[in-house]
């Protein structure tokens, strides 16, 4: 099914995601990403960082550098909704300037809808049909605050984004999406002094976030200059390539367990979720997908459901 949908292009994958969307219980859909779960050979990178910071502008600048490196790359945008219509304009692809008669390249937006944490409900099941199909995946939150950190439980890496001005170290402490970043990159380089000292500050709090044994690498960049891109996508990749083994796979099966755990809790709520026990619990064996359809059954079975 991957080959089809990856033969098919643009129009068969945007068909997938429109079945997941409307119609997650499909049988096709469900197996299509069981076997994604399975060919997973790219990278996601969650961009997180607060609104205004710039994250759109540099998703694109981080395309045009990926695709020049012979990357094929998707970009999963996710845009906030409105809470009186629950409707969103879902305008950040409108800042990836990407050529539509290229392959390599795919963009998506979806509404957060009623979603706390920076996502949306199909942002997990379409990162691993991405990871599937390109290179890279970027993965872009709405804008977050300090709490906001479900990034984390579907990117293998996270890039925070930061703007010159934007608080002193203090403040930076005091985020708890400060705990996430792999790489922490402060933007809109070209103001000069002021991000060089926003670096400085970032650089301070980060020295106490330590994840994977190291503190998150501090840089700056210029999206609209291209100030700094390629040194970050250096990074990245190195990053990356350090990633590969069991680094990776524990951060994929982490991945899997959120997962489960959040698509229980909205179906069964809390105290649901508890009830189904070890019914939870991700086996080797297994994808997340179905994990989450035995619980289901489980629950059904119990006249739950």
């Amino acid at each position: 099914m991957i080959k089809a949908v990856r033969s098919g292009g643009k129009k068969a994958l945007a068909s997938a995601l429109a079945t997941l969307e409307s119609n997650p219980d499909d049988k096709a859909a469900q197996a299509l990403l069981d076997e994604a779960w399975g060919a997973q050979t790219g990278l996601s990178l969650g961009l997180t960082g607060p609104p205004g910071v710039g994250k759109s502008t540099l998703a694109n600048a981080l395309v045009k550098a990926l695709r020049a490196r012979g990357k094929t790359v998707a970009v999963l945008a996710v845009d906030p909704s409105s809470r009186t219509s629950g409707g969103a304009i879902l305008g950040d692809r409108a800042r990836i300037d990407a050529d539509p008669a290229d392959q390599g390249v795919f963009v998506r937006s979806f509404a957060a809808r009623d979603r706390l944490g920076g996502l949306a409900d199909l942002a997990a099941p379409a990162s691993v049909l991405f990871r599937a199909l390109y290179d890279w995946t970027l993965i872009e939150t709405v804008g977050v605050g300090q709490s906001e950190t479900e990034i984390a439980d579907i990117a293998d890496m996270v890039l925070f984004c930061a703007q010159p001005a934007s608080g002193d170290a203090l403040q930076f402490m005091k985020a708890g999406v400060m705990e996430i970043p792999d790489i922490a990159v402060v933007t809109k380089a070209d103001m000069g002094a002021v991000a060089r000292k926003a670096a400085a500050d970032l650089k301070a709090s980060l020295a106490l976030a330590v994840r994977d044994g190291d503190p998150p690498k501090v840089m700056t960049c210029s999206a609209s200059s291209g100030e700094g891109i390629e040194p970050l996508i250096d990074a990245l990749t190195k990053l990356s390539d350090s990633l590969a083994g069991p680094r990776l796979v524990a951060r994929r099966r982490a991945q899997g367990e959120a997962f489960v755990a959040q698509s229980l809790k909205a179906r069964f709520g809390r105290e649901g979720y508890a009830a189904l026990g070890d019914l939870t619990r991700l086996r080797w064996e297994e994808t997340p997908f179905e994990r989450e359809r035995a619980a289901v059954a489980a629950m059904r079975a119990r006249g739950i459901g």
